[in-house]
């Protein structure tokens, strides 16, 4: 999907690390993916959505200092605030122009884009399968306040 110039923003959870994207997301730089292996779970505690994008478009507004990023297999690093733990986007050395925003950091998503596929879904636990819970757009009923 290509976007149409206007920047995409997006930040952290407390609000220390905040960027900015403006280019190609997806499209031709590879799909939309929604990752089950075991260490995008380990790490958003569920699974990754993520897109790809390009980090010659991409720019850190606001705390680089706060952003750490930890190399979870040979040449392959995960980023993310150092206050709050947000993981913002992942790299790999071998390819110094690729990136792979996380779509929850993303403040405006473009509307057309889609998780287009599922990925390492062999090794993924029966509870992260797609299910027929019902869906609420608040707390569920019931919570204890």
């Amino acid at each position: 999907m290509s976007n149409t110039g206007e920047d995409i923003v997006g930040g952290c959870l407390c609000g220390g690390v905040r960027f900015s994207y403006r280019g190609e997301l997806g499209g031709s730089l590879g799909l939309v993916t929604l990752c089950h292996c075991g260490q995008c779970r380990k790490v958003t505690g569920y699974a990754a959505g993520v897109v790809p994008a390009r980090m010659s478009g991409f720019s850190l507004t606001e705390g680089r200092d706060l952003i750490r990023e930890y190399e979870s297999s040979p040449g392959k690093f995960r980023a993310f605030c150092s206050l709050c733990g947000s993981p913002v986007y992942s790299r790999r050395a071998r390819l110094p122009d690729a990136l792979r925003l996380r779509l929850g950091v993303l403040d405006n998503p473009p509307a057309e884009l889609k998780i287009q596929a599922h990925i390492f879904t062999e090794g993924a636990p029966p509870w992260a399968e797609p299910d027929d819970a019902p869906r609420y757009p608040g707390e569920e009923p019931g919570r204890p306040g």
